[in-house]
C-alpha cells in the first residue's frame, strides 16, 4: 500500500529554498544598511536630505529624539495609517514592515556616528561631493531592498494603501507622497527653526536621481543574476 504523500505544511523546507531566503535577507539588510549611509552622507553634506528622510531630520532637530529614532516614529505612523486606509483589507504579513523599520532607524543613527570624524564641508563643491555620494547610497540601498523582494518599507506601503483605496497610477500617488513629506518638513522647519532644514538643492537633486541610481544598479548587479 503507498504510503500518503505529505503535505505542503508538513514538508521540509528544501536546502535551496533556505539558502534563497537567506540571500535575500541578506541582500535586505544590505540595502537597508547602504541607504543609512546615504542618509547620512546627505545629513553631512547639508544639501537638504531625500524627501522620505526630510522629516525625521527636522523631527531630530525639534525634538530630543535622533534621526534614527524619528524615523522609527515615521515608519510605525505609516503602517498605522496602512491599516486604517484598508482596514479588513489590510494584510497581516505586512506588519514584517516594523522590524524593518526598527533595523533601519538604528542602521541611520549608527551611520550617522560613524560619520562624525568626516569634516563638515568646508566649500560648495565638497558639499555637493557628500551630497552625490548619499545620493548614489539611496539608491544603491533602494535597489537590494526592492531586489531582495522580501518585505515593502512602510512609505512604499502606504503608498501603495493610497492607490488600492483611492485608485491613483503609483507613480502619481509616490510623487504627492514625496511633495508632501517636503512640505510638512518645510512648514515644521520654518515654524519650529525659523529656516529651511533638511530641505534644499539636495533634496531636488535626490528626488530626480535616486530612482535612476536605483535603476541602473538593478540593471548591473540583479538582472545578470536572475537571468542565470
Amino acid at each position: 500500500m503507498q504510503a500518503p504523500s505529505q503535505s505542503p505544511s508538513t514538508r521540509r523546507r528544501s536546502p535551496e529554498g533556505s539558502a534563497s531566503i537567506s540571500r535575500r535577507l541578506l541582500t535586505l539588510c544590505a540595502g537597508l544598511l547602504i541607504m543609512a549611509f546615504g542618509v547620512a552622507f546627505s545629513i553631512k553634506a547639508g544639501l537638504g536630505t531625500s524627501p522620505i528622510s526630510s522629516l525625521p531630520y527636522v523631527a531630530s532637530l525639534l525634538t530630543p529624539l535622533t534621526v534614527g529614532t524619528a524615523t522609527i516614529v515615521m515608519h510605525c505612523a505609516f503602517i498605522l495609517l496602512q491599516i486604517l486606509l484598508l482596514r479588513r483589507r489590510y494584510q497581516p504579513v505586512q506588519l514584517a514592515q516594523l522590524p524593518v523599520a526598527l533595523l533601519f532607524g538604528y542602521l541611520t543613527d549608527f551611520a550617522v556616528w560613524a560619520l562624525q570624524p568626516i569634516p563638515q564641508p568646508g566649500s560648495y563643491p565638497m558639499a555637493w561631493l557628500l551630497c552625490l555620494v548619499g545620493i548614489l547610497l539611496v539608491g544603491v540601498g533602494v535597489s537590494f531592498e526592492v531586489n531582495a523582494r522580501l518585505v515593502t518599507l512602510a512609505g512604499e506601503g502606504l503608498v501603495l494603501a493610497v492607490c488600492t483605496v483611492f485608485g491613483p497610477p503609483f507613480p502619481k500617488a509616490k510623487i504627492g507622497f514625496d511633495c508632501t513629506l517636503v512640505l510638512l518638513s518645510v512648514i515644521l522647519g520654518l515654524a519650529g527653526l525659523g529656516y529651511l532644514a533638511g530641505v534644499r538643492e539636495g533634496t531636488v537633486a535626490a528626488a530626480m536621481c535616486v530612482g535612476l541610481a536605483a535603476k541602473a544598479v538593478t540593471r548591473v548587479v540583479f538582472r545578470p543574476a536572475q537571468s542565470e
